[in-house]
């Protein structure tokens, strides 16, 4: 790696406003070591409890949890809680280890944090644009910039940079321009077709994919099976219907592609929480243009 390698560990230390629930960023580096003497023992620090996100940007290092032990190539990720029964460090022989880092105190976050990490294990790898990844580049370099200057900024950073794990860790290709050619193709059917009866069996064949195939990359790639996808796209436009037409619900539903009004309404009030009807009133509640579905 060239020797213009970007360096440099930022610690933070605001004080907390009190009663406010606030997230702490204790610190983000980034940095290149070559030398054995880089080690660390997550049962003699003394500075936890912290959690700590490591992610390999170019060479290697050694990853020991328990009696299991890592080799963190560049894409891989330590996630460790300290104290720890855990070690990493640069091993013997090693050419370089360049990395970026990020530490937190685990209040507020340890739930999210533990479920991304048990979905995605110790040692996880993340692709460079990954959105977990580049937010990290960006706090390091909003830190390296002396852009974080007080306690709601860190905060926020270490709730957002969380949430983006836990999101990766849930729908790793969450993005449409990163899904799988066939789900992409598939999600554009759907888009297309809503108003049609589409089955699992007729999709497939469309796409020339088994249908449980199908069903576990699609669901794996978007986070919702292809069922739950086109319920979406229909109420999205459904939404549209009730607030810029007087169409009936009856015919609202036959123009999305549900067989009669009673299902339309139990599906809508499902995902909204409203009946179409008083959404359309917009009595008690507040008036929207569009609701985004997860």
């Amino acid at each position: 790696m060239a020797s213009d390698f970007a360096r440099g560990t930022f610690g933070f230390r605001f004080t907390m406003p009190e009663p406010m629930a606030m997230c702490n960023l204790f610190a983000v580096g980034r940095d290149e070591v070559r030398d054995t003497g880089y080690r660390w023992d997550g049962l003699t620090r003394t500075d936890g409890p912290l959690l700590l996100f490591q992610y390999t940007l170019d060479g290697e290092g050694l990853f020991e949890l328990g009696t299991s032990t890592y080799r963190i190539g560049a894409g891989q990720a330590i996630m460790a809680e300290i104290p720890g029964d855990h070690r990493y460090y640069f091993p013997e022989g090693g050419d370089r280890w360049s990395f970026l880092f990020m530490l937190m105190r685990p209040a507020l976050i340890l739930p999210n944090w533990e479920d991304a990490k048990r979905r995605l294990g110790e040692a996880p790898y993340l692709p460079p644009a990954s959105r977990p990844i580049r937010l990290l580049r960006d706090i390091w370099n909003e830190a390296d910039g002396g852009r974080i200057t007080e306690a709601f900024t860190a905060s926020s950073y270490v709730y957002q940079f969380v949430s983006e794990l836990c999101r990766f860790a849930a729908i790793p290709q969450g993005e449409r321009g990163e899904w799988p050619e066939k789900v992409r193709l598939a999600a554009e059917y759907l888009d297309a077709n809503y108003q049609s009866a589409i089955s699992l069996d007729l999709l497939s064949d469309r796409l020339g994919l088994s249908k449980y195939h199908l069903l576990r990359v699609f669901q794996s790639a978007v986070g919702a099976t292809p069922s739950d996808y086109v319920n979406r796209v229909r109420i999205e436009h459904a939404i549209r219907l009730l607030r810029q037409t007087d169409l009936s619900v009856e015919r609202i539903a036959e123009q999305i592609g549900y067989s009669g009004g009673s299902y339309f309404i139990k599906v809508f009030r499902k995902m909204t929480g409203r009946t179409p009807g008083s959404f359309r009133s917009g009595e008690g509640q507040m008036m929207y243009n569009r609701i985004f579905f997860d």
